[in-house]
């Protein structure tokens, strides 16, 4: 038996997009730049909001608004996050589940860590045993990277044997590779099954309820 699940944020516990495609489209409309679709966005998303913008502004990093937008839109963000955001159906009830198991829950995100922190704090709260965004600031480095992963590792003082990890993107496959650990991959989230069968999914659930054959 596992003793820690830790969980990729949004797309897997948390279906964020509208609301983030609601503050892309709000900081592109402030250069008055072209705003960009739901699919869009769906496709800029898992490696952090810098990449989102950068992925979402004409020219990338190359426009010379790039900070200021990504800087706009993370002011809008942490005030619109929660307006159409919500957990996947299934998701509250499969993390009592685990927890009345005596499992350890955790969150490991590309999201900047204030948002992550606050979002499980809103929908989560006495589910999650720790929450880590991203903070290369201080030296972490974002997912593929196993930082964050170690970084939960070490607060329980577990091995990578002892954990499993549960995401629904390609950079999750990645992770769990460099983390030394199961990747359960889910496919409600932003990919669909034949994108992570192509980039390396070896487990594949469709229903929250499923995870549980996969933590023993």
């Amino acid at each position: 038996m596992k003793k820690i699940v830790i969980f990729d944020l949004d797309g897997t516990l948390l279906n964020t997009l509208d609301d983030l495609a609601d503050s892309t489209n709000y900081a592109l409309a402030k250069f008055g730049y072209p705003t960009r679709t739901i699919e869009e966005v769906r496709q800029f998303v898992g490696n952090g909001v810098a990449r989102l913008i950068e992925r979402a502004i004409p020219t990338g990093k190359n426009n010379p608004n790039f900070e200021k937008c990504l800087a706009i839109f993370k002011e809008n963000y942490a005030k619109n996050m929660y307006n159409k955001t919500a957990p996947y159906a299934g998701i509250l009830e499969m993390l009592s589940n685990l927890k009345s198991k005596g499992l350890k829950i955790a969150v490991v995100s590309n999201k900047f860590d204030l948002a992550v922190k606050e979002l499980c704090k809103k929908y989560f709260d006495g589910y999650i045993d720790f929450a880590a965004g991203e903070n290369e600031a201080q030296g972490i480095k974002k997912k593929p990277a196993p930082d964050t992963v170690f970084t939960v590792l070490k607060e329980f003082e577990l091995n990578p044997e002892d954990a499993v990890y549960v995401g629904d993107s390609d950079v999750d496959i990645m992770t769990a590779k460099n983390s030394q650990m199961p990747c359960i991959s889910v496919t409600w989230g932003f990919r669909d099954e034949g994108f992570l069968l192509k980039n390396g999914a070896t487990i594949l659930i469709n229903t929250p309820s499923e995870i549980y054959s996969h933590i023993g």
